[in-house]
């Protein structure tokens, strides 16, 4: 069975990649929701945000009409509120700590109340931020994903110049290559990047990669601070014979090619395994039913008790006809003239727990051989090891070690430490946050740890948080 592309119809495929939560269309559609809302002391649902956003503010805001203020609540607390309501995994975060949750109702729809204003806003072109008067400083950041876009917009806003150095065509990172089409569609990240840059003082150099078209070293010579948030995007290998096969290929090359090429460009299997069962993964497996797969089949080694992913997403996969193998684990893929034919699995038990909390998975010495045509590796991401390493920053296998000394930039505010502390020195410091230093978490995360950047980066210049 060869692996081919466009097997369904044009209008097959915007059937299966369009938007999977519908927006709130009206006025009298966000109050319903909105008049819901207890405006709890001590919210829990801003609580459990990343970025900390004021839910019942923005909530009351909507409830008197006030859409403009609203959208400006979202935005001071995470500038990609829009794109981030239609990705966050809400029913583990601020949905999953909504008071409704004890009393056995339904949560506030927090999510899509968000998506009612900042779509307004981004669509219209709504200012609601001013640039403060330039200060004669110049950062570049490495990165136009999430968190450098965060980052650059803040300083941005303090009068700072910003140049932002992107390896890819286009900027918005995991947001614009690495999400399912149907959570998040190119169009809106194009207008979303679009609002994020209407502020001014950010410019975007494309094709401009870290180690191939421009060193730190540079970087540090021609600005005043530099801050690194390139992501983590490299497939771990599943080191079982097979893997270089025809018809392997891993997840994050397959979504990057769906979000770069379009639907009827990328060759889907019949027979289709993915191994993993995070967000990728579901993302890749639901994809490729969507792209006509016949069969997609999850794999995973663990139970569901242990599965990365969340309930909600799961049951994405299971709607779209996707079937999970728990306790399974890949061993071997076989195949004829150096083409995937078939994926042999090991079933497993498990054991004693291991580093991360979970049962480690024990090989049970039972095998199964599953009929496939390909195989999407979704086992998870490593870092960019040898970028880091020939850099010279100091890491923990690929991942950005923080210094001592110093305050600022990745994961708690004014507390992380500059990368390359000497400040004295002719060359500039270096930062660093989010995927590189903690290894991937959510958009939101990277979003706030380039808030957490910018007001370091300030306090280095001596230039305060802007207030707007």
């Amino acid at each position: 069975m060869a692996i081919t592309n466009h097997k369904l119809t044009d209008a097959e495929y915007a059937q299966n990649f369009s938007d999977i939560h519908p927006p709130l269309e009206t006025r009298d559609a966000a109050l319903v929701d909105a008049n819901r809302c207890l405006f709890c002391y001590d919210a829990p649902c801003t609580k459990s945000c990343p970025t900390g956003i004021d839910v019942p503010k923005f909530i009351q805001q909507i409830t008197t009409d006030n859409l403009r203020g609203s959208a400006h609540t979202i935005f001071s607390a995470n500038i990609m509120g829009g794109g981030c309501s239609r990705v966050c995994p809400v029913e583990k975060l601020c949905e999953g700590a909504c008071v409704y949750n004890l009393m056995d109702e339904a949560p506030i729809s927090i999510a899509r109340l968000q998506r009612y204003p900042t779509e307004k806003a981004i669509a219209g072109g709504w200012t609601l931020f001013s640039r403060a008067a330039p200060r004669g400083r110049k950062v570049a950041i490495v990165g136009a994903g999430p968190s450098g876009l965060s980052c650059a917009h803040v300083l941005a806003r303090a009068g700072v110049e910003v140049t932002i150095y992107e390896k890819e065509s286009k900027g918005g990172g995991l947001m614009t290559y690495g999400i399912a089409a149907y959570k998040v569609t190119p169009e809106f990240c194009s207008a979303e990047l679009d609002y994020i840059l209407s502020i001014g003082g950010i410019s975007i150099l494309y094709g401009q990669e870290l180690g191939r078209d421009i060193t730190l070293d540079q970087l540090r010579q021609q600005y005043d601070a530099i801050y690194l948030a390139f992501g983590v995007g490299v497939a771990r290998r599943l080191d079982i014979p097979g893997e270089d096969l025809e018809g392997v290929v891993d997840a994050i090359r397959f979504i990057y090619d769906i979000r770069a090429n379009g639907f009827s460009s990328v060759p889907v299997g019949d027979k289709v395994a993915v191994i993993g069962l995070g967000m990728t993964a579901i993302d890749a497996a639901t994809q490729a039913r969507r792209l006509g797969a016949g069969e997609v089949t999850l794999i995973y080694r663990r139970t569901e008790a242990e599965m990365p992913c969340t309930e909600a997403e799961l049951d994405i996969a299971k709607l779209d006809g996707c079937r999970i193998l728990w306790l399974t684990s890949p061993k071997a893929a076989i195949g004829d003239n150096g083409r995937l034919t078939g994926l042999v699995c090991s079933r497993m038990r498990l054991g004693e727990a291991d580093h991360s909390g979970r049962r480690s998975p024990v090989d049970t010495g039972e095998t199964v051989i599953l009929e496939v045509d390909m195989v999407i590796k979704a086992a998870g991401q490593v870092p960019y090891t040898d970028l880091v390493q020939s850099a010279g920053l100091d890491n923990d296998k690929g991942r950005i070690r923080m210094g001592e000394g110093g305050a600022t930039a990745i994961v708690m505010p004014a507390t992380a430490a500059i990368v390359m502390p000497d400040s004295t020195a002719a060359y500039a410091p270096v930062f660093a946050g989010g995927d590189c230093v903690n290894g991937g978490k959510e958009v939101v995360d990277a979003v706030q740890a380039g808030k957490d950047a910018a007001a370091a980066i300030l306090k280095y210049a001596g230039i305060e948080q802007p207030k707007n």
